[in-house]
């Protein structure tokens, strides 16, 4: 027999009324995060489009040495994996209590193991090139970095999204926001 009974109705969430607009000087405090994030990130972007360019261009920037270009994808790799670990131990734990973004079921730490998943090949691969195991071949590489690409420069942007003024004011106050661990 079919069950006639039908589940109630979701309750209509009140709407939120718009906050007050932010002086300039609470905006900078809100955003504060967000534009910190944003040069870690756009230095990120900025060695990325090097090596990507290299590889679309098959020949590496002519003012770095082969030593000096794999160094430039090693250290690429090595600074976004500190950067994560610092994110996952110190920052995420902190917005996590109020914001769920940054809890460890959802969408930014998710996009952490997703990027780490094809960074770890790709450090292998420049490793392997450095010490001559491998030759370094721009084809290849470029395959290895499109293998996570795609998911790095959406969680660069998603997160200074996150941490942007319009968005840490609903969860956070100015006094909070000033003992934040960034």
């Amino acid at each position: 027999m079919a069950d006639t009974q039908q589940t109630p109705p979701l309750a209509s969430q009140p709407k939120e009324e718009a906050l007050p607009k932010l002086s300039m000087a609470d905006y900078r405090v809100y955003n504060s995060m967000a534009d910190g994030m944003n040069a870690y990130h756009n230095h990120f972007r900025q060695t990325w489009t090097t090596l990507y360019n290299a590889c679309m261009n098959n020949k590496r920037p002519s003012n770095l040495s082969l030593r000096q270009f794999l160094g430039l994808g090693l250290d690429f790799c090595h600074h976004l994996h500190i950067h994560h670990t610092i994110e996952e131990e110190h920052i995420f734990p902190v917005l996590a209590k109020k914001m769920p973004a940054f809890r460890e079921e959802l969408e930014l730490l998710t996009q952490h193991k997703q990027i780490h998943q094809g960074l770890d090949i790709f450090q292998e691969y420049l490793a392997d090139c450095k010490v001559g195991k491998n030759e370094l071949r721009m084809g290849e590489m470029k395959g290895l970095m499109d293998a996570f690409g795609k998911v790095l420069w959406q969680h660069l942007d998603d997160e200074v999204r996150q941490l942007g003024a319009e968005n840490m004011r609903n969860f956070w106050s100015l006094q909070e926001m000033r003992r934040m661990p960034m």
